[in-house]
């Protein structure tokens, strides 16, 4: 069992930009060994001065990758295990989001049903979102079993996005890996691998929102989009020792309050995983 957070070794994925960027660099801020997973060539520059700047690239390895293929997700566990040891923290970002599912969503009229969604979109889509966090997660926690601990973190979205119209596949894709992280916490009770969620809790200001949501948040007509930096807070406390006792939980983003000890802010945010009619428990 790790005895401090430099043993802990975290594979990002989504972690190039937006909110696994965000996380990725803060858990390399408290210490951890971190490898960031991108599909995106052009972002590893960016990442890599990131790092440098934060003065943790010794410890942190960009890597760019297609999680839509199975024999990826084994190349980057093998390369994170090669890098640094093992994979004592996963945490599935990765995501297809609508500015690849319906570009043109605030430039029309009219919703896309999920009739004119192409076959492709949906491969896309569910394999980026749900298979890849899905295939990663079985292969790497049956090491976290052996070695008594672990964290499988998984980023959803909010419920109202997950079912509004107009949504498919995003939302289906988000509600499987919910409904997952639910399963996989039940099955991993007592190993010392736990299995949470942390999610922005609201939209996010990330490339894969829309340029019209975001200009629409800053012009004040819409809902205020959570930035990136502030799934940190949740992230950190999730994989942290304090945390070994959490699991089964979602935490949202918006909802914590970074002013407040983590503890008292995870009881103020924590929420179990899945949907809200699923019973409250007590933060141990």
């Amino acid at each position: 069992m790790p005895n401090d957070r430099e043993n802990r070794v975290a594979l990002v994925t989504g972690g190039l930009r937006g909110l696994g960027k965000a996380m990725a660099l803060g858990l390399a801020r408290e210490g951890h060994p971190v490898v960031a997973v991108g599909h995106i060539e052009g972002d590893v520059a960016e990442m890599e001065v990131e790092a440098e700047k934060l003065q943790v690239s010794r410890r942190f390895q960009p890597l760019v990758a297609d999680l839509r293929e199975a024999s990826e997700c084994d190349r980057v566990v093998a390369a994170t295990g090669e890098r640094f040891g093992k994979v004592d923290i996963l945490v599935n970002s990765a995501g297809l989001t609508f500015t690849y599912i319906d570009p043109a969503r605030f430039r029309r009229d009219s919703l896309q049903r999920f009739w004119q969604v192409s076959d492709e979109i949906i491969d896309n889509v569910i394999t980026t979102n749900y298979l890849a966090a899905d295939r990663l997660a079985r292969r790497v926690a049956p090491a976290m079993i052996e070695r008594g601990w672990g964290r499988i973190v998984n980023v959803t979205t909010k419920l109202d996005t997950m079912n509004r119209i107009g949504t498919h596949p995003y939302g289906a894709s988000k509600a499987a890996l919910e409904m997952a992280t639910e399963v996989w916490a039940k099955d991993a009770e007592g190993t010392g691998m736990t299995v949470n969620i942390v999610n922005p809790g609201a939209g996010a200001n990330t490339p894969g929102m829309a340029v019209e949501a975001r200009a629409l948040a800053e012009a004040g007509k819409m809902a205020r989009l959570v930035e990136p930096e502030e799934m940190v807070g949740p992230m950190n406390f999730v994989a942290s020792r304090e945390a070994d006792a959490v699991n089964g939980w979602r935490f949202d983003a918006n909802l914590w309050n970074p002013a407040l000890p983590a503890r008292e802010a995870a009881w103020l945010a924590g929420r179990p995983a899945g949907f809200v009619f699923h019973p409250h428990r007590d933060l141990p």
